[in-house]
């Protein structure tokens, strides 16, 4: 198991994504809780099986994979289908999570999560790295990715932690207000100080 894992994590179009691609360029292993989330919902799966028996079939597809982006407007629409939603994913995501984290073996690993904060998978962390960029920049971002509505986008910002509330309690901040050449340059710094710290963990490690 690796010495020391990092959470990785911010708000919608903060560019999460971005930033893990970049600590993966320097070899570090990524454990995605999205991908997990995707993964514990595919066709055949027990959870999707329930999804649809509480939503209707309505909320497959036509090849009957989960619409996500149905799914999506459904549950930011209604507070307790949420959290009807995550009452049934989260501990499947979470045994997944733990399983995978124990298997890597770098010098530090990263969980690349959207919801470190707002669950208990910030206690599988040593530290947290908040991607920060202003409600703005969140919500141009996402409406060019996504093509979704302003009111959707809005209502998923304001459904996750407030920025504020993700800052304090950050270890390590990066903002990503500029441009992908900026964000490398910063991911790259902050790689050499994990790997130092991780170092220093493992060398603590074979003391004891």
């Amino acid at each position: 198991m690796s010495a020391m894992i990092v959470g990785l994590t911010g708000g919608i179009g903060s560019g999460k994504s971005a930033a893990a691609d970049l600590f993966a360029a320097q070899g570090i292993e990524l454990v995605d809780t999205d991908l997990l989330a995707r993964e514990v919902v595919e066709p055949g799966s027990t959870a999707l099986a329930e999804i649809a028996e509480h939503f209707g079939k309505e909320i497959l597809d036509a090849s009957g994979a989960l619409d996500r982006a149905r799914l999506r407007a459904v549950i930011f629409a209604d507070p307790n289908q949420k959290a009807w939603l995550e009452r049934l994913l989260h501990p499947a995501i979470n045994t997944l999570m733990l399983s995978r984290l124990s298997a890597c073996t770098g010098p530090y690993c990263l969980l690349v999560s959207p919801l470190l904060l707002e669950t208990e998978q910030a206690n599988a962390v040593d530290r947290i790295l908040v991607i920060d960029v202003c409600r703005e920049t969140q919500l141009m971002r996402t409406l060019q990715r996504d093509g979704s509505s302003r009111e959707t986008v809005e209502a998923i910002i304001d459904s996750q932690i407030p920025r504020s509330e993700r800052l304090k309690r950050a270890d390590d901040i990066i903002s990503n207000e500029s441009d992908l050449e900026a964000l490398a340059k910063a991911i790259l710094a902050q790689h050499h100080v994990y790997c130092a710290m991780a170092e220093d963990a493992r060398g603590k490690q074979s003391l004891r």
